[in-house]
């Protein structure tokens, strides 16, 4: 083969790039809307997972194409910058990573002067001027934490203070907890009934009721967060037409078949009158060697695409309907698709976990570069070309010049 042949060889690979990535663009916005609209939500995790099982990605490359997808709904100059073959997707990747609507324009420019080394060099110092500026800011905060508790004139406590986001957070969300215990119990003492002769306590009054549990709870168990183990017991009683939790809220049959498709189980037996008039032993519904070869047999959870390692034992026939507590009964899942299979509706439905591709009728390279000419998209060999001219690049220079916190 001569060089005028070559030549014509790589200025095809280059425009057939170009076309591919021109289409990746046409790609990610059909995977943004999809995810946007939740058309992943029957009973995948995510729109990532959809992907692997749908088309075959690997997990990793799956969310990567929802990353950047998601990024360029708020990028629209990268967006057009990919759709007409003038950036790479390698490119567009990697400047989504750190771009944001006031920066994109000059990262832009930078993407189509630079190699995809250069961007990726670029990104790489951008993200450790981020972490600087993020550590300066983390380490600022910590210093200012401050808590102030003081007797005001009138004998009252004061509280005032400064605490750290996560520390906020975690306050706020033992505070929301602590409200509602105290309702609870009101509601126990009051029969269900509100008491109209009552005022309700403002929502300043009522955290100043929860921080005093908070307190007492604390002191009651000497400052101990609790074991990781089992802390809570869920009470399902199930009657022939309905299922109630202790507290008196309704579930489905299905949700109290999901409850006790893997699940310690106490069964009590009542008399007419509603006394107990007998209680089993604590039991499981798998035993711990049944379940070890359920784990070596399935080794993740079996919906399509997921996979993730630790699982609930989920019986196929359950047990409350006859089916036997058997490894040809049971399969591993993860909770989010125990709850898809038993409230959303998967029973009988097969999923294969391998789809067969779409037929693609005629040449593909024909059928891309039509769709593409049809958009107005004019492609060539030369429309992705990076502008670098062989200079060295100065990451610490190009950092000081675009990053806003550099500036």
């Amino acid at each position: 083969m001569n060089t005028m042949d070559l030549d014509r060889l790589g200025d095809e690979i280059a425009e057939l790039s170009v076309h591919l990535e021109a289409a990746t663009a046409r790609l990610l916005g059909l995977i943004r809307e999809f995810d946007a609209h939740g058309g992943w939500g029957n009973g995948f995790r995510s729109c990532a997972d959809w992907l692997s099982w749908r088309v075959g990605l690997d997990p990793g490359a799956a969310r990567e194409r929802v990353r950047v997808a998601r990024a360029l709904g708020t990028l629209p100059l990268l967006a057009r910058a990919l759709a007409q073959g003038e950036l790479s997707y390698a490119k567009v990747r990697a400047l989504t990573r750190v771009a944001t609507p006031e920066t994109e324009e000059q990262l832009l420019a930078f993407g189509r002067a630079g190699t995809a080394a250069h961007v990726e060099r670029l990104v790489r110092g951008w993200r450790r001027m981020d972490r600087i500026a993020e550590a300066r800011e983390t380490e600022r905060q910590h210093v200012s934490r401050e808590l102030h508790v003081y007797q005001d004139g009138d004998g009252m406590m004061a509280v005032r203070g400064r605490l750290t986001p996560e520390v906020g957070a975690l306050l706020v969300q033992a505070l929301a907890a602590a409200r509602e215990t105290l309702y609870q119990q009101a509601r126990l003492r009051n029969g269900d009934v509100a008491d109209v002769s009552a005022e309700t306590p403002t929502m300043g009054q009522q955290q100043a009721d929860a921080l005093a549990l908070l307190a007492e709870t604390a002191l009651h168990h000497g400052i101990d967060p609790g074991a990781p183990g089992e802390r809570y017991q869920v009470v399902v009683h199930v009657e022939e037409d309905q299922s109630v939790l202790e507290n008196g809220a309704r579930v489905s049959a299905e949700t109290s078949q999901r409850i006790a498709c893997d699940a310690s189980r106490v069964v009590m037996r009542h008399g007419q009158d509603g006394r107990v008039v007998e209680v089993g032993a604590r039991t499981r519904t798998i035993p711990p060697s049944l379940r070890r070869a359920l784990h070596h047999r399935d080794r993740g959870c079996r919906f399509p695409g997921c996979g993730v390692r630790f699982g609930q034992g989920h019986h196929i026939r359950h047990w409350a309907h006859g089916g036997p507590t058997t490894l040809s009964n049971l399969a591993l899942l993860c909770r989010r698709h125990h709850r898809a299979v038993h409230e959303e509706g998967y029973h009988g439905q097969v999923l294969p976990e391998v789809p067969h591709p779409p037929e693609v009728r005629g040449d593909p390279v024909a059928i891309l570069r039509a769709r593409n000419e049809e958009n107005g998209l004019h492609l060539h060999a030369r429309t992705a070309i990076a502008g670098w001219l062989g200079e060295r690049l100065d990451v610490g220079w190009a950092i000081s010049v675009l990053h806003p916190l550099a500036r």
